[in-house]
């Protein structure tokens, strides 16, 4: 759980699961991002998660700087990888720092494959 504020009325905190959601939704409004997999992908390239399973992309941790979250994406053949990975690192900064109030010290982008746009 994270705490994003306490003042004298009560506590409010976020499970873990519910940032690594709002983290991966964040990240797949991203241009140029096919998808997003499991970050503990064993044999070769699997299937891209669905939208009820997209926190399973997103790893998050903490830090004394804030957190620190992990997304693995796929991204579309023909885009420059290094500008859609920088787009979603600025995507969930921004989302979870400004909608949930969470302090983010790094967004790190590992990207697992890349697929031609429309391919399954």
């Amino acid at each position: 759980m994270y705490n994003i504020k306490t003042n004298e009325l009560g506590n409010i905190t976020v499970e873990k699961e519910v940032v690594e959601t709002l983290a991966g939704l964040a990240a797949m409004d991203c241009y140029g991002l096919v998808g997003m997999v499991a970050q503990d992908i064993q044999s070769g390239l699997s299937s891209i998660l669905g939208i009820e399973s997209i926190r399973k992309g997103v790893s998050v941790r903490s830090s004394e700087d804030g957190l620190i979250v992990d997304v693995y994406v796929i991204v579309g053949y023909g885009v420059k990888i290094k500008e859609v990975a920088y787009n979603v690192m600025q995507k969930v900064t921004y989302f979870l720092n400004n909608n949930a109030g969470l302090n983010v010290a790094n967004v790190n982008v590992n990207v697992k494959g890349v697929r031609v746009l429309g391919e399954k």
